[in-house]
């Protein structure tokens, strides 16, 4: 126990082998470029699997051939209808496809994947994890001036909210977006310095906290920087909890002491998630 957040392993029922970041109402969304994806209930071992999309055998035959960060899948709510969404939006001339990139809608009335027009006009960063938060998904996007970029989960239209805390970032592993006590945060790894800080987004963007990286486990090795720490929650307002997005032990920060506690390394590949438990059932 962390104060009044229990931390355990769940081990979920299916071959898919990466997670969306976070849950949605209880539930939580597995995929695969090789396997079906499914939505899970971890509190009443609900579960619905979905087909893959049309862009995920272009991933696999991508990887064949170089070495890329994949696209990431995200999964949220359309609060207005009470539907939930799997969501595909991944820069399109990696993959031989037109316009700046392409988005697919995963809908479950039909069972099918549907192309979304107009896709973001602006690229996105590569690899990295769309947030859901109250009905719209968010991602970074590879510009000058990096941007934060939401798509209505109702409407299924993309809007510009603002520019990102920061100045474009050449390694987008070093750039990550969360959700902490409620708020959209982005969390930036300033390499190569051993400090991460933390902004959150209430209008505008203020700094929450900053992380001391020399008392954590996870040294960087010379000009090959690790990846940011994934912030994962905030506990009783004064615990945050940290970590890499699988195989490594969770960092225990406390606010107001400083200081850092590591939880004990996993015994398999796992990867962190905030969940809170549902009846959700359909």
């Amino acid at each position: 126990m962390v104060g009044s957040c229990e931390i355990r392993s769940l081990k979920f029922p299916t071959r898919s082998d990466k997670v969306c970041y976070g849950a949605c109402d209880g539930l939580v969304c597995l995929f695969s470029n090789r396997n079906p994806s499914v939505v899970f209930n971890p509190a009443t071992r609900w579960r619905r699997s979905f087909p893959h999309s049309r862009v995920q055998p272009r991933i696999i035959s991508k990887k064949r051939v170089c070495h890329t960060r994949e696209p990431q899948l995200g999964f949220g709510k359309d609060k207005v209808r009470g539907t939930y969404k799997p969501v595909w939006l991944f820069n399109s001339s990696e993959f031989g496809l037109d316009n700046a990139t392409t988005c697919e809608v995963f809908d479950f009335t039909t069972n099918a994947w549907r192309y979304v027009l107009p896709a973001s006009p602006y690229r996105i960063l590569e690899g990295q994890k769309p947030v859901y938060f109250d009905g719209s998904l968010y991602w970074l996007t590879e510009c000058v001036e990096t941007k934060l970029l939401s798509f209505d989960l109702h409407t299924e239209t993309f809007q510009v909210i603002c520019n990102a805390p920061f100045s474009h970032v050449p390694d987008p592993r070093l750039l990550v977006l969360c959700i902490l006590d409620n708020r959209l945060c982005v969390s930036l790894k300033i390499y190569p310095t051993t400090t991460q800080v933390i902004r959150s987004l209430d209008g505008t963007w203020k700094q929450m906290c900053s992380i001391d990286l020399t008392k954590t486990t996870f040294h960087d090795l010379p000009y090959f920087p690790r990846p940011a720490l994934l912030p994962i929650a905030i506990v009783d307002e004064t615990i945050l909890l940290l970590g890499y997005s699988c195989g490594s032990p969770l960092v225990i920060h406390d606010l107001h002491t400083k200081s850092y506690v590591f939880d004990s390394f996993p015994k398999m590949l796992e990867y962190p998630l905030c969940y809170f438990p549902s009846l959700f059932s359909n």
